[in-house]
């Protein structure tokens, strides 16, 4: 019902969020896009098999939205905290073809679906409406592109490929059972551990690198 769509590394600001990648991977991961309509842009790079990575951020220079943004990005303090505990490869995107379907009964999850950009829809996103992670992040934010698949002609491809994708959780059978329960593919193993903290094995040109 749900399949890793990409990973997501969410920062203060883009340059500290570009930063720490070229840190972890060697790699200046090149602008992808704004969204105006959320107030926040982002960085893409291709990780093969059609996922990718999104570095993101508040955007200074946008409007605010009429809601909450998504990823948490309006608790600046909180998304501050977290990238200097370390916290920076803070959750991923899950993608489904039947978002009214896997949010009934797991909206206090995962929040309401919202149609995106609001003017002349194109996709579904399901937001918490205070905007925060689902499960602090444990669980996926969830995206229906309703049908379309996602482009990869527009994300760069520097030979980063993924190789493993892990989840740290103090309770993880708790979470293995619910990605289980959501039949999810290509989600993180989920592995016991004193705090939730994400971490990518990335195949690079230079090596293999570790991305947290």
């Amino acid at each position: 019902m749900l399949a890793l769509d990409h990973l997501t590394v969410i920062a203060p600001t883009l340059a500290e969020g570009v930063a720490h990648v070229r840190d972890c991977l060697d790699l200046d991961v090149p602008f992808g896009q704004r969204h105006a309509y959320m107030g926040t842009h982002n960085h893409l790079l291709q990780l093969g098999g059609g996922v990718y990575l999104e570095v993101a951020a508040a955007d200074p220079a946008g409007i605010h939205p009429r809601r909450a943004r998504w990823f948490g990005l309006d608790r600046h303090e909180r998304v501050r905290a977290d990238w200097e505990a370390g916290r920076r490869l803070r959750g991923w995107v899950a993608r489904t073809d039947h978002m009214d379907r896997v949010l009934d009964g797991r909206e206090p999850i995962f929040g309401r679906k919202v149609a995106l950009p609001p003017e002349a829809p194109v996709f579904d996103f399901a937001i918490p409406d205070d905007g925060s992670l689902p499960l602090d992040g444990a669980a996926p934010s969830l995206i229906d592109r309703r049908g379309r698949p996602r482009s990869m002609d527009t994300i760069a491809d520097l030979g980063a490929r993924l190789v493993s994708f892990t989840l740290e959780h103090p309770e993880p059978a708790t979470i293995a059972a619910l990605h289980h329960d959501l039949a999810t593919e290509g989600g993180p193993a989920v592995v016991a551990g004193p705090r939730m903290r994400y971490e990518a094995m990335i195949q690079t040109p230079g090596g293999l690198r570790c991305l947290t």
